[in-house]
């Protein structure tokens, strides 16, 4: 008789073992579970709740509304400049983002000593608090005695009233965002470090230039990584908070140009100064349909230019 154990008992200790360790696995990410149920899974379906209801925060009572506050968003055309604002601001910050984190991770990766410093550098002021920025930027950006406007009149040139000017106060805050890049600089870095360099040493043989081999080898074999932060940094965009209150709300003034009315400081607007909750929160979920219905026409579209492991495209 073998002192081997038999393939059934093998199979039960395997199962118990298995057990186990999911028992582990699930107490481990039991507080990410329970954070995400309270903040996020009930916080939504209380909002949705919210949504169709008239709420008296200071009461605690609420009555049914039906589509009613539905109807308020859309004769409200504060809803829909508010709106307008933000698109404009995620199309000029998402391709503006990327592009200026992708030329800095090519620099970066260009670097072969000191090259952990340098992405440390990079990736300080991405978690730099948001209020420390701003207190940063209302100096740059002042329009009497701001650096950039100094800096500009060495050459002759009068700089707008970044905060004051409708016409410049999205700019303003698309380069309030740029300085946040590092996370997007990092994903990129990773991505162009993936790219096998005997690619690039064949196109060099057949005659090549950087260009040629940026654009034919480079984006191509990072376009999954594009692709992906198109989409994440373009929910970002359509939810920006805290640049537009931190630069024109900071005093607690609602009486600000047009220009400066995001659609997320409108909502915080009619939630917690105004105490409009049920609008408020018909508000939150028509963005929540926004950003899904964008999202899905990003991914139809932008698998067609994404080239996948082989190649090919879907």
């Amino acid at each position: 008789m073998s002192g081997r154990p038999s393939p059934a008992l093998k199979e039960r200790r395997s199962r118990k073992y298995n057990v186990r360790e999911s028992i582990a696995g699930y107490l481990f990410i039991s507080p990410w579970i329970a954070g995400l149920l309270i903040f996020t899974v009930i916080s939504m379906g209380w909002s949705l709740v919210l949504s169709f209801q008239n709420y008296d925060l200071a009461t605690g009572a609420s009555s049914p509304a039906g589509f009613e506050n539905y109807r308020l968003l859309a004769e409200d055309p504060n809803v829909l400049r508010s709106l307008g604002n933000t698109f404009v601001y995620a199309l000029l910050a998402v391709p503006l983002d990327i592009a200026f984190a992708l030329l800095l991770a090519s620099l970066l990766n260009g670097v072969s000593r000191g090259s952990g410093f340098f992405r440390l550098v990079y990736y300080l002021p991405k978690m730099t608090p948001s209020v420390a920025t701003a207190a940063v930027f209302l100096l740059l950006l002042n329009g009497n005695s701001g650096a950039i406007n100094k800096f500009l009149g060495l050459f002759g040139i009068a700089g707008p009233q970044w905060l004051s000017d409708p016409a410049w106060m999205k700019p303003s805050i698309v380069m309030m965002s740029l300085w946040g890049v590092g996370g997007t600089t990092v994903i990129l870095l990773a991505a162009l470090q993936a790219v096998p360099r005997e690619l690039y040493e064949a196109a060099a043989t057949d005659g090549a230039n950087r260009v040629q081999q940026f654009f034919r080898i480079t984006i191509p074999l990072i376009s999954p990584t594009l692709f992906f932060l198109v989409i994440v940094n373009t929910i970002a965009a359509l939810q920006v908070f805290d640049q537009a209150y931190l630069l024109f709300y900071r005093d607690g003034n609602s009486s600000v140009p047009d220009a400066a009315r995001f659609y997320g400081v409108y909502l915080y607007q009619q939630a917690f100064q105004q105490f409009n909750f049920g609008p408020a929160a018909a508000m939150a979920w028509l963005l929540f349909v926004i950003i899904m219905v964008i999202t899905f026409i990003q991914i139809k579209v932008g698998n067609r230019f994404v080239y996948y492991d082989g190649g090919e495209r879907r």
